[in-house]
């Protein structure tokens, strides 16, 4: 099928609601896995503490090592009306691109206050209902922002993390996510040392999700659709070792639709990366050429989002839906804090 020709409703799929995981599952690594093998369907069940039996020696397991950023904070304006912000994308030391509740009683001027430490001013309007807004303050934001802010949970998990570190990957580092890489958080310090035990190699990348990842698809033609840019990282040390990989034949696993985002993002036409810092509004859907993807590990994405319409372009729309009826009929956890597959 053409890309023009794909309606948002060709990536729908039934989900009982009590299938969607409110909690992180103990230990991290003990999460159910279900495998697919792209060439010829073939399903398998199994935990994510198998994964190592599923790699080989020269692998190259790509990992977004983003660190989520407290960035619900709650204030008030000077009528004592309460609002509520979503921090999404920094700008510059002061500026963020934030969305607001409610923002249709928050015109640009409106001065909002978080507390003794931080206060904030509407400066102007962002795209798609954001805004633009200063942050005024005296010290470190982003001490001031641990203190204040909250991690900002998707909207389907309702009830309250009790550790803020479990909405953390284990090697996170590079704050400014406003929702964690979830494929990375099944991983465990012990499950990436006997990884590299067997020649695997870890190459890091950073993409600072944001609103891009999340948005819904409202569009009856998902063409029309226009991602949120993200700012993304690539350094040299990485790119150098998955060239090498790829020059000698090994394969780029990504860990999570963040990781495939970067090295499809950056990767030029003949399938080279280089250092690179910048944003990406890239949407990858049914057809898509992969010029660095071999294998993904993800988590189970909502009906209809640009996620599921990305692993639908690695495992092919059928083969995916057939994937996900099978998780649902096997009780799979979904979302965030869910199961996770495997896909080589």
């Amino acid at each position: 099928m053409n890309k023009s020709d794909w309606k948002t409703s060709d990536f729908f799929y039934e989900l009982p609601e009590e299938l969607i995981a409110q909690k992180p599952i103990e230990p991290r690594d003990s999460a159910r896995m279900l495998v697919c093998r792209r060439d010829v369907g073939e399903i398998e069940h199994k935990h994510f503490y198998d994964l190592p039996s599923y790699l080989k020696k020269g692998d190259v397991l790509v990992v977004n090592n983003t660190k989520v950023i407290p960035a619900r904070i709650y204030g008030h304006k000077s009528s004592g009306a309460k609002i509520e912000f979503l921090l999404h994308k920094r700008i510059d030391l002061t500026d963020w691109e934030v969305l607001i509740k409610p923002a249709r009683k928050t015109p640009v001027g409106t001065i909002i206050d978080f507390g003794n430490e931080l206060k904030a001013e509407v400066i102007a309007y962002a795209e798609d209902g954001a805004r633009r807004v200063k942050f005024i303050f005296d010290g470190v934001f982003e001490d001031i922002l641990s203190r204040v802010g909250e991690m900002p949970l998707p909207h389907y998990i309702h009830e309250p993390l009790s550790d803020a570190e479990r909405y953390q990957t284990v090697y996170a580092k590079e704050s400014g996510s406003c929702a964690a890489p979830t494929a990375g958080l099944h991983f465990t310090d012990v499950l990436l040392q006997k990884i590299k035990a067997l020649g695997v190699e870890i190459a890091e990348v950073t993409l600072q999700v944001g609103l891009g990842t999340f948005r819904p698809v409202k569009a009856e033609n998902i063409s029309e659709h226009k991602m949120h840019s993200e700012y993304y990282h690539i350094g040299r040390d990485t790119a150098e070792k998955i060239n090498r990989a790829k020059s000698e034949g090994r394969r780029i696993i990504a860990v999570g639709t963040t990781s495939v985002r970067v090295l499809e993002s950056a990767a030029s036409a003949d399938g080279k990366l280089c250092e690179k810092s910048e944003y990406t509004d890239i949407f990858i859907y049914p057809p898509y050429n992969f010029k660095i993807t071999d294998g993904l590990i993800t988590n189970f994405h909502l009906p209809q989002s640009t996620l599921i319409m990305l692993v639908s372009a690695f495992l092919g729309r059928e083969k995916t839906l057939a994937v996900y009826r099978e998780a649902v009929k096997e009780r799979y956890r979904f979302f965030s804090f869910g199961d996770v597959t495997l896909l080589i």
